[in-house]
């Protein structure tokens, strides 16, 4: 039974994640580096002990006090004693910084890599769903919230958890009913924190959706300058990321709005426990219950509880952050590739001059009502083929399809004889070189853009394939030559040079298949000349595809093939299909008229 050649969206958007997610996204780092965290969080609790003891030092300084039994030395002794203990916490506090929050910068490289080596696996539908901002959204502010939450949310939840026990202990110790009366607005606190973090996880999901469509706007811009500034849309561009940039600040005050409540309430619950110790504590004093010391070290040890308890809302912050970012990149993380990608079995190997064979193809794309290709059927075996037709008849898709880019269906495409399903994606794009309508080009130079396919191609050999794409010359022209960094997607060249530079870098790969999707249209007439004989001496007994609407270039093709509304009108010689197709005539009268005139001679 055949597979759809559509796909559908199947990722979940509510950005929830179970705790198996959790497990399996963050389990291996902790697990990897877990003696540096038992060193850091060792160092944490001998800081909060440390911390713990100083309390019973000033009970012992202020009993001596008011009963008279301790004289100048014994009070230098005790701040001797408690300013080697703070030395001590000041060190011990730089370890488990350094060891802990060390650890959660370790996490976010972890977590990062995958994000990118997983977005590396994925195909082209993939990319035609996520924006480049949602996927730079997911590797900065989420990736950033799910590091905090790893590293400060897990110290401050540790430090609190251990605070607040200690604390609570020493207090009962003390007085326990002064213990209970202190203790008592505590749930209030906690069944505030409950109702407030999830009104924050909805707000904070909204806010990085925010800002991932905030990125996505500025990139765009960005890398379309050119066409922002002919059309003088400066001020209209600039108004709407205004527009986005409030919505952004709107999303983040709603978020505000949420965390300002919650360190105010537990200051208020810790302040309504000092009260509480205040007023009952000091009647205990005055009967004579606790002495004067007991109380001092009481109330610091209340004061010890009021950061743990303010540490609560802080920590459900984080951890609300971290819990939906951490939700938003596991939904990525489980998005599959619709192409299928079986594994080689047994070594594989294609004859020294593969092709395709397209039989009854269909495709359609996602969302589109109409089908982009139907009922394609032809043999593109070794030869240099042209592929021409209006707008929208689906050579662009054609190209892709070829070059494994969508899924299609079992029995629709084979390459060198075999299903194109059940081959690795890698084997069957290892054998085509391919040159794109738009051709991608980095912030490089220029031999690293031509070798980008072959890395380990020596300068010569790059020079060839230079030459081959008629584009040698210009570059020798250039103030570096081969070493001409080109800016940002090439904006140092032109367009017909931007396109040769990518035509080298295919060529160099030197692979049996070549498709080119009208990768040549920038380039003046004289200069396809050169690169097409040039493709033609380089390519024999290979096959090559060339897209095209210029005449001239299909005419020095072996044969042409026809698309209209995404099937095969017809195919044939260039003197054939003058003959008996009208829009192959039709395109060539009006190419003819606009290269001559009347008198006939070249204009």
């Amino acid at each position: 039974m055949r597979k759809k050649s559509t796909y559908s969206n199947s990722s979940s958007t509510k950005n929830k994640i179970s705790f198996a997610d959790i497990k399996n996204l963050l389990l291996p780092s902790f697990r990897q580096h877990k003696i540096r965290l038992l060193i850091g969080f060792s160092a944490l609790l001998a800081v909060d002990f440390l911390q713990l003891t100083i309390p019973r030092l000033i009970k012992h300084g202020v009993d001596g006090l008011a009963e008279q039994s301790i004289n100048s030395s014994g009070l230098i002794q005790l701040g001797l004693f408690i300013l080697i203990i703070a030395l001590f916490v000041v060190i011990l506090r730089f370890c488990w910084r350094f060891l802990i929050l060390g650890f959660s910068r370790l996490l976010e490289r972890a977590v990062r890599n995958r994000i990118f080596g997983h977005t590396m696996k994925m195909d082209t539908p993939f990319f035609d769903k996520h924006t480049i901002g949602d996927l730079m959204a997911h590797s900065s502010n989420d990736l950033a919230a799910v590091q905090m939450a790893c590293g400060m949310g897990m110290v401050a939840a540790v430090d609190a958890l251990v605070m607040c026990v200690a604390a609570i202990g020493f207090m009962l110790a003390i007085h326990p009913q002064l213990t209970l009366l202190a203790l008592i607005p505590m749930p209030l606190l906690a069944v505030a924190t409950r109702i407030l973090a999830a009104k924050l996880h909805k707000r904070f999901a909204t806010v990085q959706e925010q800002f991932a469509e905030l990125t996505e706007f500025s990139r765009s811009t960005l890398i379309s300058i050119g066409l922002i500034k002919a059309y003088t849309m400066e001020s209209f561009q600039t108004n709407r990321f205004n527009n986005m940039g409030q919505n952004y600040v709107k999303g983040n005050l709603a978020v505000a709005r949420i965390q300002g409540l919650i360190s105010p309430l537990a200051t208020f619950v810790g302040s309504m426990g000092m009260l509480m110790v205040l007023y009952f504590g000091g009647g205990f004093v005055i009967n004579s219950q606790i002495t004067l010391g007991d109380f001092v070290a009481f109330i610091t040890y209340l004061y010890m509880l009021i950061w743990p308890m303010m540490a609560i809302g802080w920590v459900a912050n984080l951890v609300q952050r971290g819990l939906t970012s951490l939700g938003r990149i596991n939904d990525l993380l489980t998005e599959s590739p619709i192409l299928p990608d079986p594994p080689a079995t047994e070594p594989l190997q294609h004859h020294s001059h593969p092709g395709f064979t397209l039989k009854n193809l269909d495709f359609c794309y996602r969302d589109a009502t109409t089908q982009a290709l139907s009922k394609i059927s032809v043999e593109l075996g070794p030869g240099i083929h042209g592929v021409t037709g209006r707008t929208g008849s689906g050579k662009s898709t054609l190209c892709k399809i070829l070059t494994r880019l969508y899924p299609i269906g079992d029995g629709m495409l084979f390459f060198d004889g075999q299903d194109a399903n059940t081959l690795p994606l890698q084997f069957t794009r290892s054998h085509i070189g391919y040159v794109s309508q738009e051709p991608t080009l980095f912030s490089d130079t220029i031999h690293a853009n031509i070798a980008l396919g072959r890395p380990e191609a020596t300068k010569e050999e790059v020079k060839q394939a230079a030459r081959n794409a008629a584009i040698h010359d210009d570059i020798l022209q250039l103030p570096d030559g081969y070493d001409t960094m080109i800016g940002e997607r090439g904006v140092k060249l032109s367009g017909g040079q931007r396109q040769r530079l990518a035509l080298a870098r295919a060529l160099l790969c030197d692979r049996p298949i070549l498709v080119i999707d009208d990768g040549l249209s920038a380039v003046d007439v004289a200069t396809e000349h050169d690169v097409f004989q040039g493709l033609k001496k380089h390519f024999a007994g290979k096959t090559v595809l060339i897209v095209s609407n210029r005449i001239k270039l299909l005419s020095m093709t072996d044969r042409t093939i026809v698309l209209a509304d995404g099937k095969i009108e017809t195919q044939g010689t260039h003197d054939n299909l003058l003959l008996h197709n009208r829009l192959y005539r039709s395109m060539y009268t009006k190419q003819m008229e606009r290269e001559y005139d009347g008198s006939g001679s070249l204009r």
